[in-house]
């Protein structure tokens, strides 16, 4: 009773929160309901882009996956500050500069209305396949290991999950529909900042136990327990026999992984729509550099606590790494706290899911409604048809969660190998835009087929031995070969300029370029005193 009361008491709070703070805004016209109203500060942008980011496919996937293979997954987060300089230094200032409200915009202007369209239908059909169903499962698999849902209402563990899984999408669409942008990035802020102090506290608590009192002592065993398992670079192949079931190869860092993180924290709209609603430049600039602060501590929340369930577990979980975190929790926090701890998570879960249907929804209604159904449409009626695709998208979502249980390798790597479909195309297509000015509409068309039909057969037909993320580096090159050959055939005929808009105040944050130097440097020595401990 004492955890389900705190755990009423933290999520009706956020609610009340944002609902206030959106009592005068106006969410009938485009910038209000998709952008909120371009009035985003850094604080809030950090805390939205954090929560949208880390959902429950990193609480317990990243978790169960460090429990298994030990700290070399945590080049997800780590690498992803660097991408975050990227984003702050040079595609924000552009984007701002444009007045953009969607990627898929962007591509309209440099190539053409075709090359919006199918990006466009990529975005959504991602979200609606692979992001937004993982994010459904994993957040029912932590909440029903909690509140044991199933036993309270006396049917089947299988049943609990899905009813789980039907009531966080119905309250998610709810947020995303009424509410608009801001009232997602108000919710994040709270939920975003709550997550990491209750992140933090469990693998504190847990130390604190393990070390009868002092957490370096804590520490200091489990490192013992296993040295290995803190290794952040790993000797797995990424070319040949074992390199498909590899978890994540060090080299694959400088091929692959460069371009998905490019392309996540510089051009994916549920993410870079945020630094889109800043207020200014220098506004989106301390937000992006603010999150590649949080996102180096970020594996404290979704890294560490994989390592003290090895501890405690052992190999036990082994077949089963995406219960490790949920029962983690059970074994360490206190139970009152527990409550605040899966408010915060449903409020991960939230984020993560009503931001992706606000991207969705975004995307739709701008480019493909107002463009193929309606050209003269009202703004009003552009956030109505926004509403109802996010609705109609979110009942799509919670019919595709079921098909994700059980992935072989845990759910984070199952997310990141679909991810491999959709991203190093759009990618490929969008760095085109920016930095090979002689790729033409046509081209860039046949890039982004070529990109999904080779990495699908490559991966999943032929299933070559090579690790996945080696394959979207192989991709990329492929690609933009093709783009080339094609626009050499197909050639651009008028030059892309770009024009400044005067929506935004465009002077840089006076300590963008050095905080970005120290976010470099932070990372660096990560790799140089972890690379090979243990």
């Amino acid at each position: 009773m004492v955890q389900f009361i705190s755990f009423l008491a933290f999520t009706a709070f956020v609610a009340a929160y944002a609902t206030w703070n959106l009592r005068k805004d106006k969410l009938n016209s485009k910038d209000g309901y998709f952008l909120g109203g371009r009035s985003l500060t850094g604080v809030v942008i950090a805390g939205s882009m954090l929560l949208t980011n880390i959902s429950t496919e990193h609480l317990i996937g990243m978790n169960g996956s460090s429990y298994r293979n030990g700290a070399i997954i945590l080049t997800w987060e780590v690498t992803s500050a660097l991408a975050l300089v990227v984003a702050a230094m040079y595609f924000v200032p552009r984007y701002l500069k444009m007045g953009l409200t969607t990627i898929p915009e962007f591509l309209e202007r440099r190539f053409d209305g075709l090359t919006r369209t199918l990006i466009a239908f990529l975005l959504i059909t991602s979200f609606v396949t692979t992001l937004l169903p993982i994010v459904l499962y994993t957040g029912a698999i932590n909440i029903e290991s909690i509140f044991e849902i199933s036993d309270v209402l006396n049917i089947s563990k299988t049943q609990g999950l899905w009813l789980t899984v039907l009531v966080v999408g119905i309250i998610g669409s709810v947020y995303a529909i009424f509410g608009g942008l801001k009232m997602v990035v108000y919710t994040d802020t709270i939920n975003g900042y709550g997550l990491l102090i209750a992140g933090l506290a469990v693998p504190f608590i847990a130390l604190w136990s393990i070390g009868d009192g002092n957490i370096l002592t804590g520490f200091v065993k489990i490192f013992e327990h296993a040295p290995e398992k803190f290794r952040v670079i790993s000797d797995e192949p990424s070319i040949g026999a074992g390199s498909r079931e590899a978890i994540l190869p060090f080299s694959v860092v400088f091929t692959g992984m460069i371009i998905n993180q490019l392309y996540f924290w510089t051009m994916h709209q549920s993410i870079i729509q945020r630094a889109l609603g800043a207020i200014s430049l220098k506004e989106a600039q301390k937000g992006l550099l603010f999150t590649g602060v949080l996102k180096l501590l970020i594996p404290l929340v979704i890294v560490l606590p994989g390592l003290i369930g090895f501890y405690y577990f052992g190999d036990s979980l082994y077949d089963n790494p995406d219960t490790v975190y949920p029962l983690l929790l059970k074994k360490v926090l206190p139970v009152w706290m527990t409550g605040f701890f899966v408010a915060v998570v449903m409020g991960a879960i939230l984020s993560t899911f009503n931001s992706a249907l606000n991207s969705a929804a975004t995307i739709f209604s701008l480019g493909i409604y107002k463009r193929y159904f309606n050209k003269d449409a009202s703004e009003s009626r552009l956030v109505w048809i926004g509403r109802v695709s996010s609705a109609i998208l979110a009942v799509f979502a919670i019919g595709v969660a079921p098909f994700v249980a059980n992935a072989p390798d845990g759910l984070y790597q199952l997310l990141q190998q679909l991810n491999g479909i959709f991203f190093i195309p759009m990618a490929t297509v969008i760095l085109a835009a920016f930095f090979f000015p002689k790729v033409s509409a046509t081209g860039a068309k046949a890039g982004l087929i070529f990109g999904l039909l080779f990495y699908i057969i490559m991966y999943f037909f032929i299933e070559v031995e090579m690790h996945f993320v080696h394959i979207w580096g192989l991709e990329f090159v492929l690609n933009v070969i093709v783009m080339h050959l094609v626009s050499m055939v197909y050639k651009r005929k008028n030059p892309f300029v770009m024009t400044d808009s005067g929506v935004v105040d465009l002077t840089q944050w006076k300590y963008a370029k050095a905080l970005s130097i120290s976010l470099v440097v932070a990372t660096i020595l990560i790799y140089i005193f972890l690379g090979n401990v243990g």
